[in-house]
């Protein structure tokens, strides 16, 4: 993927320039630079994968031939869909959970004379997706598919990102509430669909593949995609922050996270109560007693065993597939995430 960055990063340069001639807006100056600024800040600044994995997915379903430069350019475009949609997400996220930092630098709401005027760009970058799909794909036979692809994945993560957030409420902490299928659902909503499945789903279309054909591919992906979250669950408590970019804060926070899930699964009495008296509390000294009670379960070697069999079970589903381009989609994205440290 790495030699497709260059290109995939000059579409974003060619997107945002039609959106800021946009001709359903006349832009004054200030609003001009406003959204410039605030496109650059927002959508480009992460690793960029869900976006350029639509390239990769496409290269793989079209097997091996090479790419002619429309096509490098439509699947760049929605690639940058995803990433816009990612944006949007992150944006209000960031709101909602009162965070200080986003990709290394102050989130966007932080910053001097933005506040809440974030909430409106979160809008605008939304709908700048449908204008992008309108502009390049009106005339393809797939158009009125991906609107409704787009659609769908964004209310399944908006729904998503509902139960996480009515599950960590103040004053309402009660871990009881946490399961595994709890966790599960938060996950595959808010996380799997939009992470795994869009990218994948945007090249079957562009290959000209109807997705009703395609819902074990969904299942999988949505599979791998919940996989990918417990990773993430557990590298916010046992991952090397150096590594990762972040600190971890799942615990502080009183998440929903995997590791507090198989926790309460397989503790004791005693070793509820210590849960009970210190998770989602922010005071280190609490952080410290429910490390050392996951260490005490052995959650480490839980997560490899979990590790290990979901990547069998993975790996089995991949392989029954009938089509061996569809596989090799599939296996890459496996490829890059099993036993991933960051």
């Amino acid at each position: 993927m790495a030699d497709l960055r260059p290109k995939f990063l000059q579409v974003y340069s060619l997107l945002k320039k039609d959106l800021l001639e946009d001709p359903a807006f006349e832009f004054t100056d200030d609003s001009r630079h406003w959204v410039d600024r605030m496109l650059d800040y927002n959508v480009p600044g992460g690793k960029l994968n869900r976006g350029l994995s639509v390239i990769d997915s496409y290269k793989y379903l079209i097997e091996g031939r090479e790419l002619t430069e429309e096509e490098i350019f439509l699947a760049s475009a929605l690639g940058w869909c995803i990433e816009w949609l990612q944006a949007y997400f992150l944006v209000l996220d960031d709101i909602m959970d009162s965070s200080h930092t986003r990709r290394g630098q102050p989130c966007w709401f932080r910053l001097p004379k933005i506040g809440m005027i974030a909430i409106n760009d979160g809008v605008v970058l939304r709908n700048h997706i449908p204008r992008i799909l309108r502009k390049h794909f009106r005339g393809k036979p797939y158009y009125v598919d991906l609107l409704d692809l787009f659609n769908e994945v964004e209310f399944q993560t908006a729904s998503g990102q509902m139960i996480d957030l009515i599950t960590t409420l103040e004053g309402e902490k009660d871990l009881s509430k946490y399961t595994l299928s709890l966790h599960r659902r938060i996950v595959q909503y808010k996380t799997a669909y939009y992470s795994f499945y869009l990218p994948v789903a945007c090249a079957l279309l562009m290959s000209g593949e109807n997705l009703e054909k395609h819902v074990d591919v969904q299942n999988i992906l949505v599979e791998m995609g919940t996989y990918f979250q417990v990773q993430d669950d557990y590298l916010d408590c046992f991952g090397d922050p150096a590594t990762i970019g972040k600190i971890g804060t799942d615990i502080e926070d009183f998440k929903c996270s995997w590791l507090v899930v198989k926790a309460l699964e397989i503790c004791d009495e005693d070793q509820k109560k210590i849960l009970n008296e210190n998770y989602g509390k922010p005071d280190p000294a609490n952080v410290v007693k429910v490390k050392a009670l996951y260490n005490e379960l052995n959650l480490q070697g839980v997560f490899a065993e979990y590790e290990s069999k979901s990547y069998e079970k993975l790996t089995t589903a991949i392989e029954a597939h009938p089509s061996k381009s569809v596989q090799a989609v599939l296996k890459s994205f496996l490829g890059k995430i099993y036993k991933r440290q960051k």
